[in-house]
């Protein structure tokens, strides 16, 4: 189990060193909105790059720190029977909520999307707008990174609750990613 625990926390730490920097996104997504706004109602100079990479940064932050929010207990959750149950009782759902809804709700995604990905990369698909960005591509792929770091996640999720349930470990609500 010691093996399970410590991919498990190299999993929590990957996850929550992404989140962390994709949180800077947010800065910059508010800076180049501002200056998107002082250029075009002060200056009357419109960029349909700048307002496009608003778009980019926004689908990076929220894709890419997905998985530091499922790490951190920041996604939406249904608190009817979990909020009030015991760690153990908490740890059966987290661990049949990964194993029977997350991962195969990622598999899915990956597999639908993965097409998807592949086309936009094999024409090296760009912005519909001249003076756009010309990397629409990328921002797809991200589409994958975000099913691989979820998944990552979940797993983690799972090694963690089977060692509560099997008694080896405990949460450590306020130590970071994996207690560390």
């Amino acid at each position: 189990m010691a093996s399970f625990l410590s991919l498990a926390r190299a999993i929590d730490i990957l996850n929550d060193k992404v989140g962390r920097t994709v949180s800077w996104l947010a800065l910059f997504m508010v800076l180049v909105q501002f200056i998107v706004v002082l250029l075009r109602y002060v200056f009357g100079y419109g960029s349909i790059f700048m307002q496009e990479s608003i778009i980019y940064m926004h689908g990076f932050l929220f894709m890419l720190g997905s998985g530091y929010t499922l790490l951190h207990g920041g996604h939406v959750r249904v608190d009817i029977f979990y909020g009030d149950a015991s760690e153990k009782k908490q740890a059966i759902v987290d661990f049949f909520g990964a194993i029977f809804l997350l991962l195969p709700v990622l598999a899915l995604i990956f597999i639908y999307s993965w097409p998807y990905v592949e086309q936009s990369w094999a024409i090296k698909e760009a912005s519909k707008e001249t003076s756009g960005i010309p990397y629409l591509y990328v921002l797809k792929s991200v589409i994958i990174a975000f099913c691989a770091l979820m998944a990552l996640q979940g797993i983690s999720m799972a090694i963690h609750s089977l060692a509560i349930i099997c008694g080896c470990e405990h949460k450590a609500k306020e130590d970071g990613p994996g207690g560390i």
